[in-house]
């Protein structure tokens, strides 16, 4: 499926473009899949000199920033260097937890192939995250997840060491969703077999806050896509 570069935009002006960017696109070209599908490259096809400010994994959904020029991209780059950019991620978890500014300092390494990372106190990078409770279901939670260092998959294995992975992340323990396990009264139809509610890991990019070249420091929000809206609003529904 080709996708519109341009209806992905949430905000542009002559320095940054910030984007909503949808689950199961690579930010940047990988070795062995359709080139012409990652971000970096839709976004060059749309702006010429356009840099990713920073990356999402591949199967994670929302807000990423790119600059459409180097002054822009070192402007942003010297954020993230000195840790005054926020970002904030939703994540579903399996299970009930009430967290409130539960800081998780754990250093990270990655596995030997280089998919996953594991809690490594010995050889590990520093990682730090910061989860909140926004909201509790029957079985599940919605939490806002603060990362402070920029790890791989560290939001991910953090959970994990918590006792809360995301759902449906079977590499850090996270469950299917069902809707027969949310619904009392569910029926599946003969001979079909039950799809998880969501296709990925149960994580969305949902905000990003760094000052801009006027000096003006700004939020931007990216609304949850179509699936991860389906999964809160069953989790609304059946609690």
């Amino acid at each position: 499926m080709k996708l519109n570069f341009e209806e992905l935009i949430v905000f542009e002006n002559d320095d940054y473009i910030l984007i909503n960017k949808p689950a199961n696109i690579a930010s940047l070209d990988e070795r062995n899949a359709d080139k012409s599908q990652s971000i970096l490259r839709l976004a060059k096809a749309y702006h010429p000199d356009a840099q990713l400010g920073h990356r999402l994994d591949k199967g994670t959904s929302g807000i990423l920033a790119i600059a459409k020029n180097p002054a822009a991209y070192r402007h942003l780059a010297m954020q993230f260097e000195h840790r005054e950019v926020t970002k904030r991620y939703h994540a579903v978890v399996d299970g009930i937890h009430d967290f409130e500014g539960i800081s998780v300092y754990l250093p990270i390494s990655p596995i030997k192939d280089g998919t996953a990372v594991k809690i490594d106190r010995q050889k590990g990078k520093d990682a730090e995250t910061i989860f909140n409770t926004l909201k509790v279901y029957r079985m599940h939670t919605l939490m806002e997840c603060i990362p402070i260092t920029g790890r791989m998959h560290q939001i991910r294995v953090h959970l994990m060491c918590l006792k809360a992975p995301i759902a449906n992340d079977p590499t850090y323990g996270g469950k299917p969703v069902f809707l027969s396990d949310l619904k009392r009264k569910f029926n599946l139809k003969k001979d079909t077999e039950e799809q998880s509610l969501i296709q990925r890991v149960a994580l969305h990019a949902r905000s990003l806050t760094f000052t801009l070249l006027d000096g003006e420091r700004t939020i931007f929000e990216a609304p949850y896509p179509k699936d991860f809206e389906v999964l809160v609003k069953q989790l609304e529904k059946n609690s």
